[in-house]
């Protein structure tokens, strides 16, 4: 039988892949039916809220991300109460362990945070919009190039929008526009500045470090080229953590309710029942999970971390971002099925 760690890392990766890959799927469908030319009549009007409208931040191209994420739920239910283990009662009946996934829990759980889920990503998506194309026409730049520095521009190979700024945070939205003010401002120091940035590609690297030993700064057109990549990689990151980050909340989701479940189904007592919190075990994980490993708790209990945050299991989304952002921790559950089924017997 494979290890509790191994099931929930091979669930972990699996889902992993699969959310960021619904995320992407979300916003490429966004970007693939934008009609450029409204977006750019809208801003010549200084209609911004206009150009955000037309580039139709609608919540059902998400509809696979929740998918994806209730599929992630429901598998983690079904492999936790797959690996219990195969036991008999004194009367030698086998003791049937099942997860419920039309449960009242698990329903509210994907009805309710997948609805959040999205909803945040839309808002954070229209701030970022409303921050960029504010800030381009403030800096007195085109309608055309701010629209396009927004919704990214077709690469003529791939036929695909790339670059913009379309499934950022507002916070990744500011570091683009930032990195574009260094890039087009031919000051060294803003220059220098930009070649700090961790997400950045260095490919382009040799072009700014021309730029600053002529002293002038970079033509436009090859600072939307280089913009657009840093865009790129910063969705990239924003997709894996928010993947990583969701498909963590569904499984300890699931797992908790799952176990929950066979405690109100009477198949074990909750007194019979302890989490233990373990830890991926590398120099990733984050000190106050490294401080929790080996920790327990009653089925109902809570881990208590040294920041303050109280979590019911890793991922919990109850929890502060600090504590559940890209987390790879998990619960194993130790349960005393004999004494669970003598008392299940005695009690029949």
């Amino acid at each position: 039988m494979a290890s509790n760690r191994s099931i929930f890392e091979q669930l972990l990766d699996k889902y992993d892949a699969a959310l960021a890959e619904a995320f992407f799927q979300g916003i490429d469908a966004i970007k693939s039916q934008i009609t450029l030319r409204i977006v750019v009549e809208r801003l010549e009007k200084g209609d911004v809220a206009g150009a955000i409208e037309a580039i139709q931040l609608d919540r059902d191209a998400f509809s696979a991300l929740e998918l994806a994420l209730a599929e992630a739920y429901n598998s983690g239910g079904i492999r936790l109460v797959e690996n219990l283990p195969k036991l008999k009662d004194p009367e030698g009946n086998r003791v049937i362990f099942r997860f419920g996934v039309r449960n009242p829990e698990g329903e509210a759980f994907l009805r309710d945070h997948s609805a959040q889920l999205v909803t945040r990503i839309v808002d954070d998506q229209r701030v970022a919009i409303r921050q960029a194309l504010e800030t381009g026409l403030s800096q007195g730049r085109n309608p055309r190039s701010t629209a396009l520095d927004v919704v990214g521009r077709i690469n003529r190979v791939s036929g695909r929008r790339e670059g913009g700024i379309i499934g950022l945070t507002s916070p990744q939205e500011r570091f683009v526009t930032s990195a574009r003010q260094e890039l087009l401002s031919g000051d060294s120091a803003l220059l220098r500045n930009y070649l700090t940035r961790q997400r950045r590609d260095k490919r382009f690297d040799a072009t700014v470090l021309k730029a600053i030993k002529e002293g002038k700064p970079i033509l436009a057109e090859t600072v939307a080229r280089i913009a657009g990549r840093y865009s790129d990689r910063l969705l990239q990151l924003r997709g894996e953590m928010l993947a990583r980050t969701e498909t963590m909340t569904a499984l300890g989701t699931a797992r908790q309710n799952a176990m929950r479940q066979q405690i109100d189904n009477g198949k074990v007592a909750a007194s019979d029942v302890k989490k233990i919190w373990r830890s991926a075990g590398d120099g990733r994980v984050r000190h106050t999970h490294r401080v929790l490993n080996g920790k327990a708790a009653e089925i109902d209990g809570v881990f208590q971390s040294v920041s303050g945050a109280v979590l019911r299991y890793p991922g919990d989304p109850l929890a502060p971002v600090s504590e559940i952002s890209g987390c790879r921790c998990h619960l194993e559950y130790k349960v005393d099925y004999f004494a669970s089924i003598v008392e299940r017997f005695r009690a029949a």
